[in-house]
This record gives C-alpha cells, sequence and structure tokens, in this order.
C-alpha cells in the first residue's frame, strides 16, 4: 500500500449485532482512521462528533445488512498498530484493494490482529 490508499475492518457489533465499518489511510507514512459506519448505536460507538467531523448516511447493501446506516467523516486521528481481536462469533473482515480476507480464516477465532505501515522502496 502506499500514500492515499485505503484499507477497512468490517466485524459485527457484539452487543447491538449489525455491522461496523472502520476505514483507514496512508498519510504521510502512518495509518489514520478516516471513516467509521455503524447501523445502529451500541457500546464503545461513537455518540458526538469531534471538531471536523462530519455525520452522513449511507445506503448499505451487505448479505447481513440492507439498510440505511450512519458514517463519521474526516476523523483523520493517527492509529498506527491498530489493533482487533478477531471475533469468536462473527468474522472480521480486512478488504484491501477491492479483496477481502478473513481474518478468522487466516488468522484464527480470538487471535490479536495488529495492523502496521512502514514505507519501503522495492
Amino acid at each position: 500500500m502506499g500514500e492515499g490508499d485505503r484499507f477497512s475492518v468490517t466485524f459485527i457489533h457484539s452487543v447491538n449485532k449489525y455491522p461496523l465499518t472502520d476505514i483507514y489511510e496512508i498519510h504521510d507514512g502512518s495509518i489514520y482512521v478516516e471513516e467509521t459506519v455503524y447501523c445502529s448505536f451500541g457500546a464503545g460507538v461513537q455518540t458526538e462528533l469531534n471538531p471536523g467531523e462530519i455525520l452522513d448516511k449511507v445506503y448499505v447493501d451487505r448479505d447481513d445488512y440492507k439498510g440505511m446506516a450512519m458514517v463519521i467523516r474526516n476523523i483523520h486521528q493517527n492509529r498506527d498498530n491498530v489493533g482487533y481481536i478477531v471475533g469468536t462469533v462473527s468474522d472480521h473482515v480486512l478488504e484491501v484493494n477491492g479483496k477481502e480476507v478473513s481474518l478468522r480464516d487466516l488468522c484464527g477465532k480470538n487471535s490479536p490482529v495488529r495492523f502496521n505501515y512502514e514505507f519501503c522502496w522495492f
């Protein structure tokens, strides 16, 4: 991945059972969270906007959810060393360049997963 490229992680929220997607972008050699998309409020879900952030609505068309969702844009917070624990009931899905990767299949249930970015010349 390079400057300006995006990736996302989608999982089912453990309390409200709706999908939640965090969208990240490579910026100045670091990972920044830029947007989050969620279908319902629940524990740990942002309920207030920070300065510069925008709340919008989008239509989500997935196998597990079809309908309107909230999206917070312009978050732009550094998130190097992004961490997740892969779900035991529901999967975490990484999307990069339009390709989806099941983190459960790749790493196993309940596995800690970390994302970092390091620029290298080839």
